[in-house]
């Protein structure tokens, strides 16, 4: 035989209240929320703000580190063919919806020809980049660097993140 439970049987209306409310914590009230989501946001402002100058707590594993702080005040410190590739494809934007045909070839001969100089200056600047690491960080790995060099020279100086450090022309 079974033991007696010394309990009356819930009601199925109680077990299924007890089911649907939340055990954890009571719902915050909407000040508190309202405060939780602009403490949040300040504190999103100043990881970002760390960010963009570059302090090393604040960035991701990809830009940590001196040797990829030295890549980017490299190529930072130079001007690039391929900082120019995204106002030359608006510019070809305009010049293929014009109505006469050899603006337009133009327009394409320009694009392409900007395309392959780019990639070109971004095959010197990672082998640059890549002698200069390991002459100044001989113990350094130098995988990825040519690429994160070329990719950041290929961004407008204006919306490089983290921001640079360093003027044009200056040494390093």
């Amino acid at each position: 035989m079974a033991e007696k439970k010394n309990r009356p049987t819930p009601k199925r209306r109680d077990v299924e209240k007890m089911k649907s409310t939340p055990r954890l914590a009571p719902a915050a009230t909407k000040e508190a929320k309202k405060l939780q989501k602009q403490q949040a946001r300040v504190l999103r402002a100043r990881q970002r703000d760390a960010y963009l100058r570059g302090e090393e707590g604040a960035l991701p594993p990809r830009d940590r580190g001196p040797v990829r702080r030295f890549v980017r005040n490299y190529v930072d410190s130079r001007r690039t063919v391929g900082e120019f590739f995204l106002p030359v494809i608006i510019l070809v934007l305009f010049m293929t919806v014009m109505p006469i045909m050899e603006i337009r070839i133009a327009s394409i001969f320009l694009m392409y020809g900007v395309l392959i100089i780019s990639v070109i200056d971004g095959i010197f600047i990672g082998r640059k980049v890549k002698r200069e690491v390991k002459n100044r960080f001989p113990d350094a790995e130098t995988k990825g660097i040519a690429m994160y060099a070329w990719l950041r020279s290929t961004q407008m100086r204006r919306l490089r993140a983290p921001l640079p450090h360093v003027k044009r022309g200056e040494k390093i």
